[in-house]
């Protein structure tokens, strides 16, 4: 069978945005079709941390309460959301109000899940990772609605439908497994096998305004004016890819997602359904592609030549810090998942790396909230 997404154009978060959520679902066939009424139902969106929506890091509001909006309005009632932020010292609830996504919750009257407690999990159907310390709500629910966030990202190029159950993985152990898993294939290896366990049943794609440049939490807005839904995560990643110029298989999320069984990455096997009728791949990138949209487009370096690179007098991949823009905050350090720690920061002394333990992967660049660090090739 062919995997479909949805794209349906909307051109800024007070462009009708619930009716246009309700219109995707519905050309998938309807949310009845998707998730039982009876089951209990986990909207995941994406918080990075809390900030405000319009600095394009996180799920938009409009689009994460048009979801619970659909799910209220056709009778679902065991409804539940939720993130885990990836930096310490934060609560859910206070992530979530800064997010704009707390208020949508009450107006559904849609509470917080169990991300307090976690539980210890096996999938011995895991190529690359096969135990997970996950979010006790992520165990126990029924059915995830991963409502992410069209962005860029330092490790894996774009991030999407794919990375987006990382958030689901418990507290510390996110750092945890960035150090576990250190190179961009070894890590899309490991989130591929956490949508296998976890199998969300609907992907929705806040591509209104989308981040390009240093993402996924320093860069810069950028309109792309539409919204994509499907079943198939690989597929919509694929798509994302394309209409920003990216081959898919320079983005190690989808040639991992593709090879552990979640979807497909060939453009043959997708169909693409708007408002407009069904295109090609192809057609669609031709409509609706931004060739300007500044993101990296060459495949991360991996394996041995990652290695190699980290070698003295070699050219490194690696991230650097702006002195002008650092303020000595110290959360790239609390981010760093090495022991010991890649990079030194806090109580007013500005960033300073250690490159012969930093292992790139970018949780620094991530977390860092005066857009200081970035990544250099």
């Amino acid at each position: 069978m062919r995997s479909e997404v949805i794209i349906i154009k909307c051109r800024n978060y007070t462009d009708g945005v619930e009716e246009k959520v309700k219109k995707g679902i519905r050309m998938l066939g309807g949310i009845g079709k998707i998730i039982g009424k009876e089951e209990r139902v986990l909207v995941k969106p994406n918080v990075l941390y809390g900030v405000s929506p319009d600095k394009a890091v996180t799920t938009h509001p409009a689009v994460f309460g048009s979801v619970l909006r659909v799910l209220r309005e056709n009778g679902y009632e065991n409804v539940c959301y939720g993130d885990s932020s990836g930096r310490m010292g934060t609560t859910l609830e206070k992530d979530m109000e800064s997010c704009g996504l707390k208020a949508e919750a009450d107006r559904y009257g849609v509470m917080t899940g169990d991300f307090g407690t976690s539980e210890k999990v096996h999938f011995e159907e895991g190529t690359i990772a096969r135990d997970f310390v996950l979010v006790k709500e992520a165990v126990k629910g029924d059915a995830i609605i991963s409502v992410c966030k069209m962005k860029t990202h330092a490790l894996e190029n774009i991030t999407g439908a794919v990375k987006n159950q990382y958030g689901l993985v418990y507290g510390t152990h996110k750092a945890a497994g960035h150090a576990k898993y250190p190179d961009s294939r070894k890590f899309a290896g490991m989130l591929a096998d956490l949508d296998a366990y976890l199998k969300p049943r609907l992907y929705i794609m806040d591509g209104i305004i989308a981040m390009e440049g240093n993402g996924p939490g320093s860069g810069d807005p950028v309109p792309m004016g539409m919204i994509l839904l499907s079943r198939d995560p690989v597929a919509l990643d694929t798509v994302f890819a394309r209409l920003v110029y990216v081959d898919p298989k320079n983005v190690p999320t989808c040639t991992a997602g593709a090879k552990r069984g979640l979807g497909t990455m060939d453009d043959s096997g997708i169909t693409v359904i708007t408002e407009e009728g069904e295109m090609t791949v192809e057609e669609v990138v031709q409509k609706f592609g931004h060739p300007d949209f500044v993101v990296k487009r060459k495949e991360p370096r991996i394996g041995i030549l990652g290695f190699l690179t980290r070698l003295p007098g070699r050219k490194k991949d690696r991230p650097v810090v702006d002195s002008e823009k650092c303020i000595g905050c110290g959360i790239c350090e609390e981010a760093c998942p090495v022991d010991g720690k890649a990079v030194h920061a806090g109580k007013g002394v500005k960033a300073v790396y250690d490159y012969k333990k930093c292992i790139r992967c970018y949780c620094c660049q991530e977390m860092c909230p005066q857009k200081a660090i970035t990544k250099v090739e």
